[in-house]
């Protein structure tokens, strides 16, 4: 089961050096005379499936003054999920498994979305260049993760639904608890949700996670930790847009 296809018609292409590989663009953003930027940006990963959702719960959460105006962009292959052209296999894994072929270009691929992205996105809209957001759902929220666990992150607002801490044998706990013996300190906000639904092994591997980051906390990384009563992996997707990005941008 996979989450219903994103209607919204895509603004642009969007050429990656870094990966070799060309992304389908969707935009949505702020329409009200009254809104002026510069607007907080969401980067939302598995565009051509997860921009629908996620832009209309900003949308509504907007209107409800819940959060202010918000700029979301989808970031997706225009392919489904295991077809050819689809490489969310390669760009949101951190490290390479023998499992997935081509796996482990999440560092170019993030490259790609702050050094190239970014700039072509900020030249024609107003975005604030503080608080930026990433945010995905499974594997596109392992990439979340790791992209946040970093000496300086430039994503420094992580939305990390139903995250796939599984890979590479929970590879992406050891990053964070690295990060930790390095430094002290790491700004920014962090909300992770599941649905109660979810796998044994899901739920176990957040709460791992969670667990690592209450005992050994960093200074000014707030965290925030949802798990959602009869969702499963697949139908709280809405709930954790909507309260993730409440969390984050409220």
């Amino acid at each position: 089961m996979t989450p219903p296809i994103t209607k919204a018609r895509p603004a642009f292409t969007s050429h990656s050096e870094e990966t070799g590989t060309d992304y389908v663009i969707y935009i949505d953003a702020p329409e009200s005379k009254g809104a002026r930027g510069p607007f907080p940006a969401v980067l939302v990963m598995d565009g051509d499936y997860l921009f629908d959702a996620t832009a209309g719960a900003a949308r509504s959460l907007a209107a409800a003054g819940r959060i202010p105006p918000t700029v979301v962009v989808g970031v997706g292959y225009g392919s489904g999920f295991g077809k050819p052209g689809n490489f969310r296999g390669r760009d949101y894994t951190p490290t390479a498994s023998p499992d997935e072929p081509g796996s482990g270009g999440a560092d170019r691929f993030l490259a790609y979305l702050s050094g190239s992205l970014w700039p072509e996105l900020a030249r024609s809209l107003p975005l604030r260049e503080t608080g930026r957001v990433m945010a995905g759902h499974s594997l596109g929220s392992l990439l979340v993760l790791h992209a946040l666990f970093q000496e300086r992150p430039f994503f420094d607002l992580a939305l990390a639904s139903a995250p796939s801490i599984w890979w590479d044998n929970r590879s992406l706990l050891g990053l964070a608890s690295g990060l930790r013996d390095r430094q002290a300190a790491l700004k920014g906000r962090l909300y992770m949700g599941v649905g109660e639904e979810d796998t044994p092994s899901m739920l176990g591997d957040l709460a791992l996670l969670e667990q690592g980051l209450k005992g050994r906390p960093f200074e000014g990384l707030h965290v925030a930790v949802e798990r959602f009563p009869g969702h499963d992996h697949y139908d709280v997707v809405p709930h954790t847009m909507a309260a993730g990005l409440t969390a984050l941008l409220g």
